[in-house]
């Protein structure tokens, strides 16, 4: 009986070659789909969750609570991981790191004659026992217990060493000191969200960062692993005032320490009223929820074009019964040639998605592979292949199957309400799942172009980052100097970290008329000289730093909000007190953004330190003359700094880095909205098919009555311009609610306005004509006598 139902269906396929073809198509693009964003999101899933004692590894965050708000995040204080393992007996192992360099920068390494660049950080002793990082050579204890050492990849070890053996106890020259290679750990995995090449002692960062024995700074962030047993819950409880143990508190200004899962983290690290909500899950539900709407759309397609071909096959099912076939039998057989044609969508679709992978990797940044030796994987193909295949299937067999055999064989096989209502509910449905596909794509590509374009408060364009490394940080003075001789460049300054992205914050910060019931933590730069020019920045009042006024080197610029938030009526003269450092405020900066737009503008406070060792060298150029003004800038480097290889990144590329999920978010939505009106057209030109089947006399013998091919045509399209307008109806209020939802993420964000859904349903609706047009003046193009004549 099997065997007959195979070679039925095999039939069936090659007598309708054109409508198996539509349904192999559109079903193996919707397989395909789903597939390439089931990768994505097991890929997603499976970050940071190969660490052995994963249940036991933590985060520490801080949750602030002060100016009447409650923030929260990742910056912890420098001496916290120490001080916690030394205090806290459920602790075994507590590590701090910083793997922050200047944006696009990396550090320069040498051994001999050999030079290459190199990203890396700073970890604390336990940083091997606390991660599943293999070490190839060396041993965990000792890997960063040091000052002095550093802890290399098989990367770094191939490159300079020729292997990890040969690179053991052998010097390294960081930047201008020597360092002992201590261990060689296997490179970072594809899996790991952390991506550094060589890590440095903890000690030597807090020797480098005289600011760390300040317990008011935050910057690196802490990690811990719990002893076997411990509780999470009750070291939480035990750690939340822990800062309080080294600082004063000072109502109601106030600092909880808290505890995440750290193989969480990668998928949950947004902040909502200091608690973690969000994050790049937010984007694995939303794709994963786009794979179900295109696997539906397609199944819906496969509905439609079953049921269209329901005359076609009618006397065949009349005759089954007739002979005895029962309606399991019929429902079995008829599931059985969905099954048969989703598997050869299924083969198609793996053909499709080995030829896209390479593509998709390419643009989300992946190294994902078709897992072919993983049973799960094809266990997880089967359960697709029998999902979908009964679920397309289900409603065409049910209904064949329901047919009166005495009323087909009589030829007068009529479909009620209850099945062309089904049908257009269908439609409906796939429609209002395009739509949302629609709106959505242009919601996410209008927030991005608004953040993107809007004025941030310093020009982006045109401004090159140098980073400070070697000679440079002695030789800036005379760097700045010569370089302001050369073509195209404007102007020249230097910054700690970078107009983009500003982690550093202190809350040691005290002004005259202070409420003590007022606590504020600012974000805190150094800068060079000219800075204000040379970011193009706008002061509100007051004046940029200057060689002409020696008391600049203890002065301090503000920003609009730290003005307003520390209540300054009149803030330029007065005295402010950073630590134990203590200043006049020069100058007042209107508010420019330094962070992604995700987050408001915090209190920025910036002093003057040209001595300053490392971060960035910004340079301004003249539109135009950026490749004039870089080879210059080279050739200078090589002059004063030759054992450092040039390197730079242009701010607005770093400014876009900012937002590189929701710029893939918006290229896969424009792709998957693509394929879903094309998946959608191909259901409504089944739709088409059948209604003008059902009407052929109909058509005939208005034609024979003198109707016209544009009446007939218009008269065939009016019911489905009643589709997609009910579609639209369904559609725009839940596409509404899901974006608004999403433009919430942003502090800075667009309105959602009526042109978005008018645009989304024109598109729609012009495409949806463009399909149906076909059958349309096909039907009303053909002879009324072949369409009168009784079958």
């Amino acid at each position: 009986m099997f065997r007959n139902y195979i070679k039925t269906a095999w039939r069936s396929l090659r007598r309708y070659k054109a409508f198996s073809a539509i349904n192999i198509l559109g079903l193996a693009l919707g397989m395909t789909c789903s597939l390439l964003i089931l990768l994505w999101v097991n890929d997603e899933r499976s970050i940071d969750g190969f660490h052995t004692e994963g249940k036991r590894l933590f985060q520490v965050y801080e949750r602030d609570y002060g100016d009447g708000k409650v923030s929260a995040g990742y910056a912890t204080q420098g001496l916290l991981a120490e001080e916690l393992k030394r205090v806290i007996p459920e602790i075994r192992y507590s590590s701090s790191l910083d793997d922050a360099a200047p944006p696009g920068a990396s550090n320069t390494i040498a051994v001999g004659e050999k030079i290459n660049k190199m990203k890396g950080g700073y970890a604390s002793a336990d940083f091997f026992s606390m991660f599943s990082y293999p070490l190839l050579e060396g041993t965990k204890t000792t890997a960063l217990n040091a000052p002095g050492i550093i802890a290399i990849s098989r990367k770094m070890a191939v490159l300079f060493f020729g292997g990890p053996q040969q690179a053991i106890g052998q010097t390294i020259l960081f930047d201008t000191v020597s360092l002992k290679v201590s261990v060689v750990f296997e490179d970072m995995p594809s899996r790991s969200s952390l991506h550094v090449e060589f890590l440095r002692s903890w000690v030597d960062y807090v020797k480098a960062n005289a600011w760390v024995h300040n317990w008011g700074n935050t910057n690196p962030e802490t990690f811990m692993r719990l002893q076997d047993g411990a509780d999470p819950e009750k070291v939480q409880a035990k750690i939340k005032d822990f800062i309080y143990r080294y600082m004063p508190m000072s109502p109601p200004f106030r600092t909880e320490l808290a505890l995440q899962s750290y193989p969480e983290k990668y998928l949950h690290s947004g902040f909502r009223n200091g608690y973690i909500e969000g994050g790049r899950i937010e984007y694995v539900r939303i794709f994963t929820i786009i794979a179900v709407f295109i696997l539906l759309i397609a199944c819906i397609n496969f509905m439609n074009l079953a049921t269209a071909q329901a005359a076609r096959r009618a006397r065949e099912i009349g005759v089954r019964k007739v002979i005895g076939a029962g309606r399991v039998l019929l429902i079995g057989q008829f599931i059985g040639e969905a099954l048969l044609l989703t598997f050869l969508s299924l083969l198609v679709a793996l053909l499709l998605s080995a030829t896209i992978l390479p593509a998709f990797n390419d643009l989300t940044g992946k190294q994902l592979t078709i897992p072919v030796t993983n049973p799960v994987f094809w266990l997880t193909l089967i359960g697709l292949l029998f999902v979908t295949g009964f679920v397309a299937g289900s409603y065409p067999a049910f209904f064949l199957s329901s047919l009166d055999p005495i009323k087909v064989l009589k030829g007068s096989l009529k479909f009620g309400w209850r099945e062309i209502l089904a049908r257009r509910g269908l439609v409906v449905f796939q429609f209002s799942l395009t739509l949302l596909l629609i709106v959505g794509m242009i919601v996410i590509y209008r927030q991005l172009n608004y953040i993107q374009t809007m004025n941030i408060g310093y020009d982006r364009e045109n401004l090159i980052y140098v980073p400070i490394e070697g000679e440079m940080a002695d030789k800036y003075p005379l760097f700045k100097e010569e370089a302001g001789k050369i073509p195209g460049i404007t102007g020249m300054s230097k910054m700690r970290n970078s107009p983009t992205v500003i982690i550093h914050h202190t809350g040691s910060i005290d002004w005259p008329g202070q409420d003590p019931n007022v606590g504020i933590h600012f974000a805190d730069e150094v800068v060079g000289y000219d800075f204000v020019k040379t970011l193009g920045l706008q002061l509100k009042e007051g004046r940029d730093f200057s060689k002409d006024y020696p008391t600049d080197s203890t002065g301090y610029l503000l920003n609009e909000t730290a003005v307003n938030k520390m209540g300054l009526a009149d803030p330029i003269g007065q005295t402010i007190v950073w630590g134990r450092h203590s200043g006049k405020v020069i100058g007042v900066l209107k508010d420019f953004h330094f962070n992604s737009m995700h987050s408001v503008i915090d209190p920025l406070i910036v002093r003057l330190d040209e001595h300053w060792t490392w971060g960035n060298i910004l340079v301004r150029v003249q539109a135009g003359k950026a490749r004039e003004a870089l080879s210059g800038l080279e050739k200078l480097a090589k002059t004063l700094n030759p054992k450092f290889p040039f390197t730079y990144t242009f701010s607005d590329q770093e400014f876009a880095k900012l937002y590189k999920s929701e710029q893939l978010v918006s290229k896969l939505s424009n792709y998957f909205a693509c394929l879903g009106i094309f998946i959608s057209c191909l259901g409504l030109f089944g739709l088409a098919t059948f209604a003008t089947a059902q009407r052929r006399k109909e058509i005939g013998v208005r034609k024979v009555l003198g109707a016209s091919v544009t009446s007939i045509s218009i008269l065939l399209a009016n019911d489905f311009l009643k589709v997609v307008a009910l579609a639209m109806l369904a559609a725009f209020p839940a596409a509404w609610l899901v974006m608004n939802k999403w433009l919430q993420n942003f502090v800075y964000r667009i309105d959602i306005e009526w042109w978005m859904f008018a645009l989304a349903g024109f598109v729609t609706l012009g495409i949806a004509m463009l399909t149906v047009s076909y059958q349309s003046i096909r039907s009303a193009l053909a002879n009324p006598v072949k369409s009168l004549r009784t079958e």
